[in-house]
Formats: structure tokens, sequence, C-alpha cells
């Protein structure tokens, strides 16, 4: 869904405002997310399916309106720069997000052989992890919406 999305999100975001778009890809993605962060041993594919569609669009949405945001927002000469810190802050997201996963995993899981036993420590922990990123994704929407106007410049 992203790669079908993000193509479409780009040029739209060259003809609108891009902050809004990003913020409907945002919000789209916390749909996503909390879809997650209710899941059971009884989910059917089908729900775990709309939930990744949900999430896919709206990465999709946010991901290329948001670097078009960013990128137009700074001088020309600093094009590089903005472009490194943009990978760096996606790659330090993805970081994050891995370890958030470890540690809570370690948390409710601890260092034991995974069995059937440890099914529902594994949903415990996978619902918090959702319900954290689904949390800090509305954070991010609120902080898309009060960042400068595309047209000023840094």
């Amino acid at each position: 869904m992203m790669a079908i999305f993000a193509p479409v999100a780009g040029r739209l975001s060259d003809r609108f405002v891009p902050q809004k778009l990003a913020v409907l890809g945002m919000a789209l993605s916390a749909i996503g997310l909390g879809i997650f962060s209710v899941i059971t041993q009884q989910s059917s594919i089908e729900f775990i399916t709309v939930g990744l569609v949900i999430l896919g669009i709206g990465f999709g949405l946010f991901s290329s309106p948001n670097t078009n945001a960013i990128m137009g927002s700074v001088e020309r000469r600093f094009y590089g720069v903005a472009s490194a810190m943009v990978s760096t802050m996606r790659l330090l997201g993805q970081t994050f997000s891995m370890g958030l996963a470890l540690i809570v995993f370690a948390i409710f899981i601890g260092n034991v052989q995974i069995s059937p036993e440890e099914y529902p420590a594994i949903l415990t922990s996978i619902h918090t992890v959702f319900l954290i990123c689904t949390i800090l994704c509305v954070v991010g929407i609120f902080a898309a919406l009060i960042r400068q106007k595309p047209d000023q410049k840094i």
C-alpha cells in the first residue's frame, strides 16, 4: 500500500499543502497501529489485513509529503544537510521502535523459550508496544500541525 500511495501523495504534496497530507497519513497510521493494539488470538486474517492496509496507506500518505515539507522549508544550499537529517531521523525512529519492542518484550516475557504458555505474555507485549506507538503517532500529528508553514525558509 505504501508503494502505491507514496508516489500519489508525492504528486499531491506538490499541488496542495504537504503538511495536511502528512497529518492525514499520520492519522491513518495511528488508526492502523491502534487496530494492532487490540488484536487477540481470535483476530481474523481479515482484521489484520485491514490494519495493515490502513497502516500502509498512512505511511504512504505521510512519507512523501513530510519529506516535501521539510525539503521545501530549507534554502537550496542546505538540501544535502536537510536530506541527511530526514534520513537520520527516519533511521533513529526505526531503531527506537525496535529498542522499544525489545524492552517491552524483555519486561513482559523475559528470557524464556517461547512456548504456548508464553502466548498471553506475547499478546500483552504486542498490545503495549502498539499502544505506545499509537500514542507517539498522535503526538506526531500535533507536532506536524504546529511546525512551520511550507513557504517559510529556515
